[in-house]
């Protein structure tokens, strides 16, 4: 706890401004971030003890400012586990903004498409997830002053927040599919054995963070919504090689339909 709380004072030493709602940009999908007015931005790096993100796409920086008349703290990039981080300092950025008032999370990623009917430049939004390939940010002794020792996770994904979100997509007219993620640790990625094997499990998307977010979320007491981008097809959907290229690449494509339909949530909420 005191950790997060060393790390919120630091920001709040910058700006007064309490937020709303918490974003999380994923990769490729920084764009959003010029969408917050009269931001006031904190590096990760200027934050003692904080990890910090070393990959491309992903800026690795609190924006403290507002979007669509709300007070939002957006995560622009994230420190994903597969970076080095244990598991605790992944989700740290996500526990400060809890920290500094935030109590709806939307959480974005780029995802490989398993499900037949995905193509590269859908949405998806997330109804469900399976975090069981990696480390729970929970492992070790529980902070109760945070939230219990064994929080539910049967409504991961807020029921009424996907309600919302699907309103405001068709709203804006955008096609919205909705599905499981399952987050791995990378950074590899999969095998087409490995996605036979997430198929039977129930799984429509694949991708490497958000999952382990949204338990921290959670057990902070957080709404929770998460909404993907297809960034590609998962291996052994496509025969092309997969690369963080073409996660750039689509993310680039559909990057401002994106960053309308988050537009479009936020006005809602």
């Amino acid at each position: 706890m005191q950790k997060y709380m060393q790390a919120a004072e630091t920001i709040r030493s910058r700006t007064a401004l309490v937020p709303e709602i918490a974003i999380v940009l994923g990769s490729g999908l920084g764009g959003f971030a010029e969408r917050v007015e009269n931001a006031v931005s904190v590096e990760y790096g200027d934050i003692p003890g904080f990890p910090r993100s070393t990959v491309p796409g992903h800026h690795g920086r609190f924006l403290i400012g507002c979007v669509e008349g709300q007070s939002v703290i957006v995560l622009d990039g994230r420190v994903h586990y597969y970076e080095g981080s244990d598991i605790s300092d992944v989700v740290l950025p996500v526990r400060t903004a809890a920290c500094l008032g935030a109590r709806t999370l939307i959480l974005t990623n780029a995802a490989g498409g398993i499900r037949a009917d995905m193509k590269a430049g859908d949405f998806m939004l997330i109804a469900d997830q399976i975090s069981s390939f990696v480390p729970s940010p929970l492992r070790g002794p529980n902070d109760d002053g945070i939230g219990p020792r064994f929080p539910d996770m049967s409504a991961a994904y807020d029921p009424v927040l996907r309600a919302v979100i699907r309103k405001a997509a068709a709203r804006e007219g955008i096609f919205l599919r909705e599905g499981v993620y399952c987050q791995l640790p990378g950074p590899q990625y999969e095998t087409p054995a490995e996605i036979r094997m997430l198929r039977t499990l129930g799984a429509d998307a694949v991708g490497m963070s958000t999952a382990c977010e949204c338990i921290a979320a959670r057990h902070m007491g957080l709404r929770v919504a998460g909404i993907s981008c297809i960034s590609n097809l998962a291996a052994g959907i496509s025969a092309a090689p997969l690369s963080h290229a073409e996660v750039q690449e689509t993310a680039a494509r559909v990057g401002r339909d994106f960053e309308r339909l988050l537009c479009a949530v936020v006005r809602a909420l």
